[in-house]
Order: C-alpha cells, then sequence, then structure tokens
C-alpha cells in the first residue's frame, strides 16, 4: 500500500529521492581505512552469498574487497596475504560476515539529515522494509518532535494523562498476574507481530500487550496478552486490534488466547462497560488535602461523559457529582 501524502507542518523538510526503506552495508577499507558505504537495496545478504559474489571498491584508494584479492597486510607474511591462502580465504569470509551477518548489522540513510547511520540510530517500524526502522534517524525524530510535541497544548497533554490514570484506576482490581513463562510457552518463544525470537531472561526486549487496550478499559489477563518484541510493541501502542494486526494474525491470536475473535476483529473501537465504576470514582476522589477537588471532578466528570458510562454510576455518584 502506497504510504499516504503528509502535510509538513514542523518546516523540517525530508530529502527528495532517498529510499527510505534500503538497507546499506558500511565497511572499513582494509588497505586505507576510510569508511565505505553500499546501497544494497532491499533484500539482505546473507554471509555465505556475499562472500561468493560482493566486490566492494574503496571510493577513496581503489581496493578491491573480494575473495579473490591479495589482502595488503605488511605486517603479515607475504604467503598469508595471498588470495588462494587459506587464511585470506578465512579473513574474507570473517570480512563480509561481520557487515552481513544481522539486520543491526547493516546501515540505513536518513531521509532528513541524509546521513547513513547505523542500524540502531532509527527507532522501530514494524513492516518498513527489511530493517523494519523509520525513515528518520533518532536525532532528527527529536528535532521533529521538538517542533511537533509543543503544538499540542499543556491541556491536551493534561487530558491524555488523566485519562491514563483514571482507566488504571478503573481496571486496578481486575488485572491479573501474567505467568511470564506460560505466556512465552504459548507464544513459542517468539515475537507474535515479527515472529523474532525472543529471550525471557532479556526483559527489556519484550512486553506483554493489552490485545484489546486499556485505553478502552479491558483489563490484562490470560485472553487479553501477546507477547511482543519491544519494538513491535511500542509501535501498537494504545491501537485497537484490527488496527494494528491482520485478519490471519487476528485469527491466530484468538486461537492462541482465547480472545473473542468477533470483538478484536471490530473496525471500529468498543469501550468495555463491564467494569465497576464506583470503585473507579472513589479512588479518584481519594485526593490529598491541598488537591484541588473541584478540578478533579471536573476531570471525572468528563471522562465518564466521553466514556458513557454515566450510567453505570450509583445513584448516590451520579447525585455526588452532579449528574441528573
Amino acid at each position: 500500500m502506497a504510504r499516504r501524502k503528509t502535510i509538513n507542518k514542523t518546516g523540517i523538510s525530508r530529502v527528495e529521492g532517498i529510499p527510505y526503506h534500503d538497507a546499506w552495508v558500511a565497511y572499513k577499507c582494509v588497505n586505507c581505512h576510510e569508511m565505505n558505504y553500499v546501497q544494497v537495496g532491499q533484500n539482505l545478504i546473507k554471509p555465505s552469498d556475499a562472500i561468493e559474489t560482493c566486490v566492494w571498491k574503496c571510493d577513496k584508494c581503489g581496493f578491491v574487497h573480494s575473495k579473490e584479492s591479495d589482502l595488503p597486510f605488511e605486517n603479515w607474511e607475504e604467503e598469508y596475504n595471498n588470495a588462494d591462502s587459506t587464511t585470506a580465504l578465512r579473513f574474507w569470509e570473517g570480512f563480509f560476515r561481520i557487515a552481513t551477518e544481522h539486520p543491526e548489522s547493516y546501515w540505513k540513510q536518513c531521509n532528513v539529515c541524509s546521513r547513513v547511520l547505523p542500524f540502531n540510530a532509527f527507532s522501530k517500524h514494524v513492516g518498513w522494509g527489511p530493517l523494519a526502522k523509520q525513515m528518520e534517524c533518532r536525532s532528527c525524530k527529536g528535532a521533529i518532535n521538538a517542533v511537533l510535541n509543543p503544538k499540542r497544548s499543556k491541556e491536551q497533554l493534561h487530558e491524555s494523562a488523566v485519562r491514563r490514570r483514571i482507566a488504571d484506576l478503573f481496571l486496578e482490581d481486575i488485572d491479573q498476574n501474567i505467568d511470564f513463562k506460560d505466556l512465552f510457552d504459548r507464544f513459542e518463544h517468539r515475537c507474535f507481530k515479527t515472529k523474532a525470537p525472543l529471550d525471557i531472561n532479556k526483559r527489556d526486549t519484550w512486553a506483554i500487550d493489552h490485545i484489546l487496550p486499556s485505553k478502552y478499559l479491558y483489563p490484562l489477563t490470560i485472553n487479553n496478552a501477546a507477547l511482543l518484541s519491544r519494538g513491535a510493541n511500542e509501535n501498537k501502542r494504545d491501537k485497537w486490534p484490527s488496527k494494528f494486526y491482520d485478519n490471519n494474525e487476528l485469527i491466530d491470536l484468538a486461537r492462541i488466547t482465547g480472545a473473542n475473535l468477533e470483538l478484536i476483529s471490530r473496525k471500529i473501537p468498543l469501550m468495555n462497560h463491564n467494569i465497576d465504576v464506583n470503585k473507579g470514582v472513589e479512588r479518584y476522589l481519594q485526593v490529598r488535602e491541598k488537591s484541588d477537588l473541584p478540578k478533579r471532578i471536573k476531570e471525572i466528570k468528563k471522562i465518564l461523559q466521553v466514556y458513557e458510562l454515566v450510567e453505570n454510576l450509583s445513584i448516590e455518584n451520579k447525585k455526588l457529582l452532579g449528574f441528573k
């Protein structure tokens, strides 16, 4: 699907013509030590193919990096430098393996500052090219966000934080503790979205996804938990499942977790009203002595109206908050 046309509201323009999905290989010339960059497109090279087919010529000194080339190392015995020697062949195998062994070995060109930078200079974006990385590097992303974020008013930022806090209060008693081992076993130790293998002991590399988001007041339960890589989870955020997972993934997800397929495949999000709203209200009104009580009452009333939860209130809480 073609990327939808966007309007630049930042004054920070993208550089035209940069193939932002393409992967690059970066290597230091073994002869003059100059950094070189090779654009390899959207198909990553296997190390076994690289040693057999790649011929990379240094932009500065013209040295050709190939398994057919003699090595230029003056501190080696001459026979070891010969391209026909086992030592040279092993060197070239390692040279090409270093540059192509993993997606993390590759580089990418930022389409804002146009620099070619290492894999980890870009944030995750599932489904974007072979490296699944964003178009702009993290430096440029920071600059763009510095322009965009102030455009959100303080009131908008505060309201977003309030909604998250109220949602947490509503779900406080019904969120379940998830057995990590059971979760990993059910998802075969892989990110459900990307299928990348995950290590249960590397907690900063994986996350538990609320399939139906807490934003819509769905608690974390064994039937509402998916295993995702950290990057995939950041892309999912509070999206309704059908906005993030395709049809086949939704079917598989329902089979694995027992989630309601009809519900998670809905195109329009559905608020969960099967919660104890009164407990959430009571928690929210447990304020410190110096808190701005009228402000908190205004906040909770607005959220209850937006979430269409007023009718779930007890008669006493309706009166307390001033609902007729």
